[in-house]
């Protein structure tokens, strides 16, 4: 059983809200505020759109992926070394993309940081669920990551656009870099061990991917965060190449979808007590298929604009919220003895199909249209509604 009152960690919740938040919002900066200069990337490389949206999506799949490895290796070796050990690896990646110029070099950099960003990110964790489970504190932080993970895709993008036009590119990188060391050197004092002695040995794999709820609502999660994933995907193409908005404005306008996430979030909690989580988790499809439409019709009968993208794209960031709030809790509740293991699980599948079907929904609908997008989000957002449909009747 986890350690729910250890000796090792005694923070203060604010405490230990400041110490873990960084590695959580790192994990997510590293894929936001990198936006405003994608459009750039391929001459700077001198390579091809589709290989700079390769550092993109090989990202996110392999976050997810790491945390199938390194959730296992915190089991073994503890929380603290494999946190340490993937920050060190995401700074020391994030240093050396802001010092090179060869494509396939920083293809490969972009996997090592993702590798380092998922390590540290399974490990925070693996330690709220080690010192908070079933304890009050651990579903406020939970909550509190999710809101500062709103307000990521908020403030990065404006926070790359202002460093890229201050500092250019490379710093934007360098910045990473720096802030993944002083997180580092802040868990070095701070962070203390929290793996209980009791935790399995070897995780059950099979037993978890066997679990219709769990399969349901890790693709609710999918459907959710793949949505945002096709959007900034195409956002900066849409926007900065064809509708012809600057850096900042380009920023300013991808906000206001996390903005209207934020908002979102701030009466999720009421909104799940009154529908459940099935509940929510319908209405958040819902809200991913209006938008879909949405977008549909701005795609055939307008051009690209704030009206015809980003309006439609504030209804998907309500369903994106609807759904992200219980897919968590429907995919794991059975799975309390091997919460490590699932929870890894949880994510991996998440990014797999969110890197695979997001990328080849970008690549073979046209990444500088809204296609893209109004696809994923129907398919998936159908897919799960059926999924839904199936745990009902069985």
């Amino acid at each position: 059983m986890p350690n729910r009152n250890s000796p090792t960690w005694s923070h203060s919740l604010p405490a230990a809200l400041l110490l873990m938040a960084p590695f959580d919002i790192l994990a997510s900066l590293a894929m936001d505020i990198y936006l405003p200069v994608v459009p750039e990337m391929p001459a700077i490389l001198a390579t091809t759109p589709d290989v700079v949206q390769l550092t993109l999506s090989l990202y996110m799949i392999v976050l997810g992926l790491g945390q199938v490895i390194f959730g296992p290796i915190s089991d073994r070796i503890g929380r603290r070394s494999v946190l340490l050990g993937g920050v060190l690896l995401f700074a020391a990646a994030s240093f050396l993309l802001a010092v090179t110029s060869s494509a396939p070099l920083f293809v490969a950099l972009r996997v090592v940081q993702a590798l380092g960003a998922s390590a540290a990110l399974v490990a925070t964790f693996a330690t709220v669920r080690d010192a908070y489970a079933e304890r009050p504190e651990g579903a406020v932080i939970y909550s509190l990551f999710s809101a500062m993970l709103a307000c990521v895709p908020a403030f990065g993008p404006i926070a790359g656009a202002l460093i890229a036009h201050g500092l250019g590119w490379r710093a934007i990188f360098a910045t990473l870099g720096l802030l993944a060391v002083l997180a580092m050197v802040n868990a070095l004092l701070r962070w203390h061990e929290t793996r209980p002695e009791t935790t399995q040995s070897r995780p059950a794999f099979r037993a978890i991917l066997k679990s219709p709820a769990f399969l349901v609502y890790t693709l609710g999660f999918s459907a959710a965060m793949g949505a945002f994933f096709v959007f900034f995907s195409t956002a900066p193409r849409v926007l900065i190449d064809r509708a012809g908005y600057s850096q900042l404005g380009f920023s300013l306008a991808f906000a206001t979808a996390a903005v209207a996430m934020i908002v979102t979030t701030r009466y999720a909690k009421l909104f799940v007590a009154r529908w459940g989580i099935p509940g929510s988790l319908k209405r958040g499809m819902a809200m991913l298929l209006a938008g879909a439409v949405l977008l549909c019709l701005g795609q055939l009968f307008g051009q690209p604009s704030f009206a015809t993208f980003i309006m439609p794209m504030w209804v998907i960031a309500i369903g994106i919220v609807f759904a992200g709030a219980v897919t968590a809790n429907g995919a794991l509740e059975a799975f309390g003895d091997a919460a490590g293991t699932a929870v890894a699980l949880y994510f991996c599948v998440q990014s797999l199909i969110v890197g695979l079907m997001g990328t080849l929904a970008v690549l073979m609908l046209g990444g500088d249209t809204a296609w893209p997008l109004a696809a994923y989000c129907a398919v998936m957002a159908i897919a799960t509604l059926c999924g839904l449909r199936w745990l009902q009747v069985g």
